[in-house]
């Protein structure tokens, strides 16, 4: 493992991104799609059930791995930072563009608490974080800023295929980057098991009730069911709002159909060959679209020529496209070998990601139905959400993102601390 100072483009360019990986093939388990200037890999822990009757949830991470395996100043390949991600999303002044190679202020701000619910152990949580905080300037890990809880009080075992604690490093320094004083809690499922992941989802409402509010992650889903709304209370807390990832596949999974959940889409983040940002666009394989047994929320009974009778996701989206990916550091091997810094996407990215920008803009509402509200009485607010009207969406009836809530990125992609 390297460090590098943060005062050198050409050193944030040559990021050691998978330094350690001879070839995607050489990774057992997982899918390989070539795409323009590298490879997207779905590690074996992100595929979904085949099987409607599998109660287990999946995580929602995608690696690029770009051509060449590494990064060089000349690239035209991009990714995001903490800087970059924070500039787009406006919780810092925008400067030089938002571009990825020269923004260099993080995020300030956050407080109170941001839980983050996975599965298994990642021995290397706060090692991790610590390397990552130093690389990006952003405060380091600290008893008053980041915990790991394990759910049962016992230590879970870890994922042998380590794509379950790539997804941990992923969710703890996405909150972290943008809501760097709120404090930044891991709960650990003893598995991915629904049965396991519910009760590490009830420690998480319980650890945010007694910070005195924020808000709890989960990047992963599983398959809708009839009596998935028997749910709800699982995903209730004062002062607690939840979000969850729409998914990296057409369709809708649970828990980000339940009405009191915040279902987060994925989009693309757009730049020039320069590292410029240019636009933000839908991510074609965003999930969501319509339940098929939750009925229309009261937040959503204006849109019932888009929704009909039916819950519709996302809410919002974020940044998911693996490739405008973000830079994670992960020490923990996954299929045995260590990958170090690493781009990785997916709405998985996007669910910590608006958590922390709502944690970052300090409302606090009362309740995710409280929050929920507010984000649908902000539609068409350009203070509050970027409208995301360009790109291909699967889950929408024409193909197409359109102005104003669609069944792509929902509302937008949050913008600042308005509306939230």
């Amino acid at each position: 493992m390297r460090t590098l100072s943060l005062a050198s483009t050409a050193a944030i360019a040559a990021l050691p991104l998978l330094g350690s990986v001879a070839s995607a093939a050489t990774l057992p388990g997982a899918r390989v799609q070539t795409v323009p200037s590298g490879t997207i890999i779905t590690p074996y822990s992100s595929m979904p059930a085949t099987d409607p009757r599998d109660t287990r949830g999946h995580t929602n991470v995608k690696i690029f791995l770009p051509e060449g395996h590494a990064i060089s100043p000349n690239t035209t390949v991009t990714w995001e930072t903490p800087a970059s991600l924070a500039c787009v999303y406006g919780v810092v002044k925008a400067k030089d563009k938002c571009n990825d190679r020269k923004v260099k202020a993080v995020a300030t701000g956050g407080s109170k608490m941001i839980a983050i619910v996975d599965a298994y152990d990642d021995p290397n949580a706060t090692a991790d974080l610590t390397v990552y905080s130093a690389q990006f300037g952003l405060p380091a890990p600290s008893s008053s800023n980041f915990a790991v809880v394990y759910a049962t009080g016992k230590q879970p075992p870890t994922d042998s295929s380590g794509g379950w604690e790539l997804e941990e490093s992923l969710d703890v320094d996405m909150a972290h980057s943008i809501a760097p004083n709120a404090k930044v809690v891991l709960v650990e499922a003893a598995s991915n098991s629904n049965k396991d992941l519910l009760k590490a989802e009830k420690v998480a409402i319980k650890l945010v009730e007694a910070a005195g509010g924020g808000e709890v992650s989960n990047s992963w889903p599983g398959s809708e069911y009839s009596t998935e709304d028997t749910e709800e209370a699982d995903f209730t807390g004062t002062n607690v709002v939840v979000f969850a990832s729409a998914g990296d596949n057409p369709g809708v999974g649970e828990p980000s159909a339940l009405p009191n959940v915040i279902s987060v889409g994925g989009t693309t983040i757009n730049r020039t060959s320069n590292g410029n940002f240019k636009s933000e666009t839908t991510w074609s394989s965003t999930g969501g679209g319509l339940s098929r047994y939750i009925t229309t929320p009261s937040y959503q009974s204006g849109l019932t020529s888009i929704v009909g009778t039916q819950r519709g996701t996302p809410d919002i989206g974020a940044d998911a496209s693996p490739q405008s990916g973000a830079v994670v550091y992960d020490s923990f091997p996954y299929e045995g070998q260590v990958l170090d810094y690493v781009i990785v996407g997916g709405t998985s990215l996007a669910s910590p990601l608006s958590a922390a920008l709502v944690n970052n803009a300090g409302s606090f509402n009362a309740s995710t139905t409280a929050e929920l509200t507010e984000i649908y009485a902000n539609l068409g607010n350009t203070k509050a959400f970027y409208d995301i009207t360009a790109g291909v969406c699967e889950n929408a009836t024409s193909g197409l993102a359109s102005v104003g809530y669609d069944l792509c990125t929902g509302v937008g992609a949050p913008i600042g601390k308005i509306g939230k």
